[in-house]
């Protein structure tokens, strides 16, 4: 995989991934990922986009086979944004489709409201509500539990949910194995700061094309409730649908993809 050196002490890997026409003036795409991830969740997006956009999939500082961090790094979204910001300049794309999923969501919303003029599209795959209220005493206990049992035991716990009834079992194996990698430093920093972010004033901010793909049963809130957060991008689409999972970018990867592609060949940006 290549390797960015963003600071001296971090390194971000990322996956680069283009079958377009060589001849053709290609787009490119950035994929933010969720909390314990890495560049390998988007594997069923991929081979939808990469053959006509290029497709840039980076590791998150301190997830994947980046840079872990200690546990006293001081985590903000502002960070996350300015990261994936150079990693894309050093890559000469001044303009790109932005994908976030789960907590990556987060940070594609930030980084939209903060960079109107770099984002074409913007697609949220199973993001939380802008603003999740008072999350102190589950960060206590998400701390306890990675200090205590490491990543894999909260993975396993989550994993249902998260990935819904319906989905193979060795598929959740793999899940929980690619999960349970994550450095427990980098993992209690990032699970103190980044899902208590409030972006509400973000979403007003964020002006370009935005798609919101939801399931019927997501544990993140009902489809009124991200209905709530999503009708305050201003141009923006919900869609819905059928199942229990939360993770939809994991559940429903190609389905997502192929939602997402009509969506950009249809937007005016």
């Amino acid at each position: 995989m290549p390797t960015f050196q963003l600071s001296e002490n971090v390194n971000i890997q990322y996956s680069d991934h283009d079958f377009s026409n060589p001849w053709d003036q290609t787009e490119a795409i950035l994929f933010l990922h969720g909390n314990a991830e890495s560049h390998q969740v988007w594997f069923n997006w991929i081979p939808h986009l990469a053959r006509h956009y290029r497709v840039i999939c980076p590791d998150m500082r301190g997830f994947g086979e980046s840079t872990p961090m200690p546990v006293d790094h001081a985590w903000s979204l502002d960070e996350l944004v300015d990261d994936a910001v150079k990693l894309m300049n050093a890559l000469g794309i001044e303009r790109f489709h932005l994908v976030g999923a789960k907590l990556g969501g987060t940070v594609a919303r930030r980084f939209a409201a903060s960079y109107p003029h770099k984002i074409l599209t913007l697609t949220l795959a199973g993001t939380p509500a802008a603003n999740r209220g008072d999350l102190t005493e589950r960060t206590k206990a998400w701390t306890l539990e990675f200090e205590t049992h490491g990543v894999s035991r909260w993975a396993k716990q989550s994993m249902q949910s998260r990935l819904g009834a319906q989905f193979p079992t060795e598929g959740v194996k793999w899940w929980i194995e690619l999960m349970s990698q994550t450095p427990v430093s980098s993992q209690i920093g990032f699970m103190k700061v980044i899902p208590s972010s409030v972006i509400t004033d973000d979403l007003p901010n964020i002006k370009c094309p935005t798609l919101v793909i939801t399931t019927q049963g997501s544990a993140l809130g009902s489809s009124e409730e991200v209905k709530a957060w999503q009708c305050q991008i201003e141009n923006s689409k919900l869609i819905v649908l059928p199942g229990d999972s939360y993770h939809v970018a994991a559940s429903h990867g190609d389905e997502c993809a192929q939602l997402m592609l009509t969506f950009i060949e249809q937007a005016a940006y």
